[in-house]
C-alpha cells in the first residue's frame, strides 16, 4: 500500500479569506503558473494572458473573491505576508489601468471583466474546482497550463500529483485511522506524538514548534481582530458583524489592553454554562467574519470552516487550563498535532472540498478534527480521541454546501459556532464513554462521508444552485 505523506503544515495554511479552494487555491496556483514561466524563461516575453474558471469555481467565484485572488497571485504577491489593507487598492489599481504586472516584473494589458472568463457551465472531469491560464507570447507561441483547486489550499495541475505526495516515508505512515490506532499501541505514544515523529523526519522538530507557534499567533490575532470589529460585510448581502457586539455584552465594560489582559477579562468572568457557549460562539464568529472580510486566517483545514479549532483551541486555554501553566506553548503545539492527522486522514480517504463533499467535508471535518484534539488535550486516551473525531463527523454527515450569493457568509459563519459547540460536545461524550462498546468506528464514518459525498446532488456542492442560496430571495448588486 502507498501512503500520502501529509504535513501538519498542508492542514494549517496562513492565507487569505473567504476560501481556501475557491480563494487561497487560486492565488497558489497563479503563482505556480508564473514559476512556470520564470523556470522556462519567457516570463518576459509574455504579451497577452486569459484566465478561465470552470465548475464551482465559476459559479460561485466572485463572492469568493476568485478573480481577486488571481490577479494576485498573477502579480506574485504573497497571501501569508501582503497587508491585507492594500488587497483591495491593488484590484482597483488593475481595474482603472486595465495593467497588471506578471510576476512582479512583466506589464502587461488585462481588463479583469474580459480576460478572466467565468465558465459556468464546464466542468473538467478530475474536479469541480478547476482553472487554466493561457498565454501568448513576443513570438506568437502560445501555452497554457491547468490546475485544481482540490480543497483546503492544495493545487494540483493537471496530469501531476499533489506536492504533498513528494515527501519521503514517514516513520510511522498513515493513511486512515487503523493505522493511526495501530501506531499509537505498537509505540505505545499519544496521537501527538506519533505525528510530531513524522513531522520531525522533514524537519528540525525546533523549526516545527516555531511553524505552529506562528499558526496559533494568527489564529488568535484573527479572533481578537474579530472580536473587535464592527461594520457590514463586504459582498452586497448586508449581514452585519456581531462578534464585536457580542464581546462587549459579555465583558461588561472590562478593560484590558492586548489580547493577554482580554483573555484574563474572559476567564474573570466565570464558568457558568450560558456565558461559555457564547463565547465558544464569539470566538467562532470572530475568526469567520474576518474570513468574509478578506482578512488573514489559517486554513483549519478550510477557510470556510477556519474559525472551529481556533475557537475550541481558545475554549480549552480559557476555561480549561490556567494562564499561569508553564507549558502552555507545548498544549497548544500538541493540540495543533494531533487536529491535523484527523484532517489527514480525512482528505486521504474521503475529501476536504466542499465543491466535492458540501459542507460535512469543512464543518463536518473541522469539528472532528477539534473534538479528537480537546479530548487527548482533557487527558483522553488514543481510542477515546478517536471516538470523539466519529462522534462529530457522524453529525454533520450530509450537510450540504449553499452559500447565499455564492458568499462565505450565510449559512457559512454561523456553522462554524455549531461546529465547535459539537467538538466540544462530541469531546465530552467520549471522556464519559468506553470506546470498545461504539458501534461506528473512525473509519467506518469516513466511508460514509465519502459514500454520502458522492451521492450528493451537484447543486449541494458550493454552487448557490440549491438550499439556502435559492430559497432566500435577496437582490445583489450586480458584480
Amino acid at each position: 500500500m502507498s501512503y500520502e505523506p501529509i504535513s501538519v503544515f498542508d492542514m494549517f495554511k496562513i492565507g487569505v479569506g473567504p476560501s481556501s479552494s475557491h480563494t487561497l487555491g487560486p492565488w497558489r496556483a497563479a503563482q505556480q503558473f508564473v514559476e512556470e514561466l520564470r523556470s522556462d524563461d519567457v516570463l518576459r516575453q509574455v504579451t497577452d494572458l486569459r484566465v478561465l474558471l470552470y465548475g464551482s469555481l465559476a459559479k460561485t467565484g466572485v463572492g469568493h473573491g476568485t478573480d481577486i485572488a488571481v490577479q494576485l497571485g498573477l502579480m506574485d504577491e504573497d497571501p501569508v505576508t501582503i497587508d491585507v489593507e492594500q488587497i483591495q487598492p491593488k484590484i482597483n489599481d488593475i481595474a482603472v489601468s486595465r495593467r497588471l504586472l506578471l510576476g512582479g516584473v512583466q506589464e502587461i494589458g488585462f481588463n479583469p471583466p474580459i480576460a478572466i472568463e467565468f465558465l459556468y457551465t464546464e466542468i473538467l472531469p478530475f474536479h469541480s474546482n478547476a482553472l487554466s491560464f493561457l498565454v501568448t507570447l513576443e513570438n506568437g507561441e502560445q501555452r497554457s497550463s491547468t490546475f485544481y483547486s482540490i480543497g483546503g489550499g492544495f493545487v494540483v495541475k493537471e496530469n501531476e500529483t499533489a506536492s504533498a505526495q513528494r515527501r519521503s516515508q514517514p516513520p510511522f505512515p498513515i493513511n486512515n485511522g487503523k493505522d493511526l490506532l495501530h501506531w499509537c499501541i505498537k509505540t505505545g505514544m499519544t496521537i501527538h506524538e506519533v505525528v510530531a515523529e513524522n513531522e520531525n523526519s522533514w524537519r528540525k522538530e525546533e523549526e516545527t514548534r516555531a511553524g505552529l507557534i506562528q499558526i496559533w499567533d494568527v489564529m488568535r490575532s484573527c479572533m481578537y481582530r474579530g472580536c473587535h470589529t464592527e461594520g457590514v460585510l463586504p459582498g452586497g448581502l448586508q449581514v452585519k458583524r456581531r462578534a464585536a457586539g457580542l464581546n462587549k455584552r459579555l465583558l461588561k465594560g472590562k478593560s484590558y489592553a492586548d489580547y493577554e489582559s482580554w483573555t484574563d477579562a474572559i476567564r474573570e468572568g466565570g464558568n457558568n454554562f450560558g456565558y461559555i457557549l457564547d463565547w465558544v460562539s464569539c470566538f467562532a464568529l470572530a475568526v469567520n467574519e474576518e474570513n468574509a472580510s478578506f482578512g488573514r486566517v489559517v486554513t483549519a483545514p478550510t477557510n470556510g470552516a477556519a474559525g472551529v479549532i481556533p475557537a475550541v483551541l481558545q475554549y480549552y486555554l480559557i476555561f480549561c487550563e490556567g494562564k499561569d501553566d508553564a507549558d502552555i506553548n507545548g498544549k497548544i503545539l500538541r493540540f495543533l498535532l494531533t487536529a491535523s492527522e484527523i484532517g489527514s486522514i480525512f482528505k486521504k480517504e474521503a475529501t476536504i472540498s466542499a465543491a466535492m463533499g458540501g459542507c460535512q467535508a469543512e464543518i463536518g471535518v473541522s469539528s472532528s478534527m477539534a473534538a479528537a484534539a480537546l479530548t487527548e488535550a482533557m487527558g483522553g486516551t488514543q481510542r477515546q480521541a478517536m471516538m470523539a473525531a466519529e462522534i462529530a463527523m457522524e453529525h454533520h454527515l450530509g450537510m450540504t454546501c449553499d452559500p447565499i450569493g455564492g458568499l462565505v457568509q450565510v449559512p457559512c459563519i454561523e456553522r462554524n459556532t455549531m461546529g465547535a459547540i459539537k467538538a466540544i460536545t462530541a469531546s465530552q461524550l467520549a471522556l464519559q464513554s468506553t470506546p470498545d462498546f461504539a458501534k461506528v468506528s473512525l473509519d467506518a464514518v469516513i466511508k460514509t462521508m465519502w459514500d454520502t459525498a458522492r451521492d450528493m446532488n451537484y447543486k449541494y456542492k458550493e454552487t448557490a444552485d440549491g438550499g439556502l442560496a435559492i430559497n432566500v430571495p435577496l437582490s445583489l448588486p450586480e458584480c
